[in-house]
């Protein structure tokens, strides 16, 4: 489901972030760690707000990611669930997956393409890609000082680096890459119709299957190439396709909306950002907190139980909706002290931003990566940034399952 398919079914107070942009929902927060969710499709799932209860679902193999063997709450339309209740219809048997959606498998399907692609995310690319983020970064930077004091932080700076950084990765030809950003730019927007959306996605999807093509033919020392030439058995077009897919959609929007909102954050924390500025060593501290306080991803992540299990006290039946607030997770008090606090100097401690388990973020190194450089040369270069409109008409993301900003105006001297 897209990321506005799946907001179209949740509570309003699940999503929109009331009480300010950088604090969780107010619904998230309730009696318990684990409890029931009612959906607008009719359906019930359980809510999951607590840190070890979460880390639980992520780990335990009794929670499907699997959402093709298994009926996740979260995918279906109001009649689905009503035929549901009425004849609990099995779900086809599906003898071997075919696909490439390797964020919703389960092993032993998951641990083969994990295993490919973990291969390919080596030391030496992580280090290649981390000179060519500095280069883009300070080329956009650059950019936005030559046309004058003003910009929108998201369009000239957040969307493009890690757009470029995949077409890195994935070897997509330096010629193409206008196409490439164009088509994820309205795949992306919020504000595209439904008809443009789906066909931005349709002629992303055609992109991909030439870049497959022609990475066949012609193969170079990239991610995609190396899936194509070092799989045993091979990957099957369709596969590649939907690996690099997954690997645009994980690895950039949220490492965009990261950049766009982080940013914020620091600009509306001062005292924070002059730490910051005073030390930037406390970088990594701060690409750590930025993560765990921010945490874009909303209630995006979810398993369907495969058996009865028992959780926080809870008893949750078999084929049951499991929906993690990572949001509220990162934030248990029981896991950290003053949770609401953004404090660049907290003691660094495992956050769930990246996930948990097998299905922890295979790109969450590179992600660092770009966090790390990307505001630490805003930072260097705009000494003086700050937001060139009041911070409440900074369009928030809480439409969307991917938290962040529209836009963010910035200035500077």
């Amino acid at each position: 489901m897209s990321t506005t398919g799946m907001r179209r079914i949740l509570p309003v107070d699940m999503v929109e972030r009331g009480r300010g942009p950088f604090d969780p929902p107010p619904g998230l927060r309730g009696e318990g760690t684990v409890r029931p969710l009612g959906l607008l499709n009719g359906a019930r799932a359980w809510l999951v707000t607590g840190f070890e209860e979460a880390r639980t679902v992520l780990s335990d193999a009794r929670f499907s990611a699997d959402k093709v063997r298994h009926r996740d709450a979260t995918s279906l339309q109001p009649h689905e669930v009503a035929e549901m209740e009425a004849a609990e219809p099995p779900r086809a048997a599906v003898a071997e997956r075919e696909d490439g959606l390797f964020i919703f498998m389960d092993p032993p399907e998951h641990t083969r393409l994990r295993r490919l692609l973990t291969g390919q995310f080596t030391v030496r690319r992580m280090r290649e890609l981390e000179s060519r983020v500095t280069e883009i970064a300070v080329e956009h930077i650059e950019a936005m000082r030559a046309a004058g004091t003003e910009a929108d932080l998201v369009p000239a700076f957040a969307l493009p680096l890690p757009s470029l950084v995949i077409c890195e990765l994935l070897g997509v030809d330096y010629a193409d890459r206008a196409e490439f950003q164009e088509r994820t730019a309205v795949g992306l927007n919020a504000n595209s119709t439904p008809e443009e959306q789906a066909a931005a996605r349709a002629e992303l999807y055609a992109f991909m299957r030439r870049l497959v093509a022609g990475k066949r033919s012609d193969p170079a020392d990239d991610l995609l190439s190396g899936l194509i030439h070092d799989a045993d058995p091979p990957l099957t077009d369709a596969q590649l396709v939907d690996v690099a897919l997954v690997l645009l959609n994980a690895g950039h929007e949220t490492t965009a909306n990261m950049l766009g909102l982080g940013t914020f954050a620091l600009l509306e924390h001062p005292d924070q950002l002059a730490a910051l500025r005073a030390d930037p060593g406390l970088i990594d501290n701060t690409v750590e907190e930025l993560l765990r306080f921010l945490s874009i991803i909303q209630l995006g992540v979810s398993r369907v139980t495969t058996a009865p299990v028992t959780l926080g006290g809870v008893d949750i039946p078999a084929g049951a909706t499991v929906v993690i607030a990572t949001p509220e997770a990162n934030r248990d008090p029981r896991h950290w002290p003053d949770p609401d606090a953004f404090d660049l100097h907290r003691s660094r401690t495992p956050h769930l931003a990246f996930g948990h388990g097998v299905h922890q973020c295979l790109g969450q190194q590179l992600a660092r990566i770009e966090m790390r450089i990307g505001l630490g040369e805003l930072i260097s270069r705009l000494p003086d940034l700050r937001l060139a409109v009041p911070a409440e008409q900074v369009p928030v993301r809480d439409e969307m399952l991917i938290f962040g900003v529209h836009s963010l105006p910035v200035t500077w001297s």
